[in-house]
């Protein structure tokens, strides 16, 4: 799912660099507070990205999110930067690297406005784009940008079918009960006749089976070791089974979270918001370890069938993906 290099060999829906059984991403801190206890502004989040991409990461991620009001902490809100605008201004500040949203929650903006964003965003970038998706589940952001939270598994169906539609067929006439797109046509295209691959970001068994059938990819949420993965597998390739997809057609991805040797533990930085997942996910301590140990870590996922890890790193700064290069090189090798 990432752009072609010179070097590389694509088969199917992926792109792997030569020796590396695993493609690796990175979140970008565009959260408050994750920059290794900072909130990035948009010249430090470009710095991080640009260095990435020379330092040989696979992807760059952008979490979709309005606000966080976290469980006894509610009077202390947390805020980010509006994921789509980081997505179009990455995509026209950088040349090799793949990008996203991790993921675009369906309920925050028209779905067949996402589908054009989406396009166009797979323009700017040359074909870089993986479309990340999501229903969305944290109600207070919702509360406070007047979206409705009601319903969210119907709403994403209607929205999901709308945005593959114009996506895959450049054109959908649908009338729901929550989202229309009355005879809508998605020009001009992008430059990839049927749009950008899609991702779905869920566990829950009616979501995968919504998108099953559709979707190039699977990702399983934040984790922190390769022995998370087997059960939510097992579920995933049941659910294709039912409805009538080869299990191996689907590419599996992970998030992982991870935090450097020389992170601070004196300060909270991305734990504060790190549990800020789905309700359901809680995500054991943060691997951490040498490169060998951390290679070894992504080694261990590739060998669940995991094809590319997005990586919450911290520190999530120029220096500490520096730091975590070494890991690159390793898996370069092998």
């Amino acid at each position: 799912m990432t752009a072609q290099r010179p070097g590389e060999e694509t088969t199917g829906t992926t792109t792997a660099a030569h020796g590396r059984p695993i493609k690796v991403g990175l979140l970008l801190p565009a959260i408050e507070g994750t920059m290794a206890g900072d909130t990035a502004r948009w010249a430090d989040l470009v710095a991080i990205a640009r260095r990435a991409e020379e330092l040989g990461f696979d992807s760059l991620w952008v979490s979709d999110h309005l606000l966080f009001r976290l469980p006894g902490r509610e009077e202390r809100p947390v805020g980010m930067w509006e994921g789509w605008s980081l997505l179009a201004a990455l995509a026209a500040s950088t040349s090799r690297i793949a990008l996203g949203p991790f993921v675009s929650c369906t309920s925050f903006r028209n779905p067949a406005l996402t589908a054009k964003m989406a396009d166009t965003v797979d323009e700017i970038s040359g074909g870089r784009l993986i479309l990340g998706l999501g229903a969305g589940w944290h109600q207070p952001e919702y509360d406070a940008f007047g979206y409705p939270f009601d319903h969210r598994a119907n709403r994403f169906e209607e929205a999901f079918t709308i945005i593959r539609s114009l996506l895959r067929e450049g054109h959908v006439d649908f009338a729901g009960t929550y989202e229309q797109a009355r005879d809508c046509e998605l020009r001009p295209r992008g430059p990839r006749p049927q749009g950008p691959p899609l991702m779905i970001g869920s566990k829950g068994p009616r979501m995968l089976r919504i998108t099953a059938p559709y979707v190039d990819a699977w990702n399983s949420d934040w984790t922190s070791s390769p022995a998370a993965i087997p059960p939510l597998r097992a579920a995933v390739d049941a659910t294709c089974r039912d409805v009538g997809r080869d299990p191996a057609t689907l590419e599996r991805t992970a998030g992982v979270l991870i935090d450097l040797p020389s992170r601070d533990p004196n300060r909270s930085g991305r734990a504060s918001v790190s549990g800020a997942t789905e309700p359901t996910t809680k995500p054991d301590p943060p691997a951490t370890g040498s490169p060998e140990e951390l290679a070894e870590l992504l080694r261990g996922y590739a060998r669940e069938g995991i094809t590319h890890a997005q990586i919450w790193l911290d520190p999530s700064t120029v220096a500490g993906i520096e730091a975590f290069a070494p890991v690159l090189d390793l898996l370069d090798r092998g």
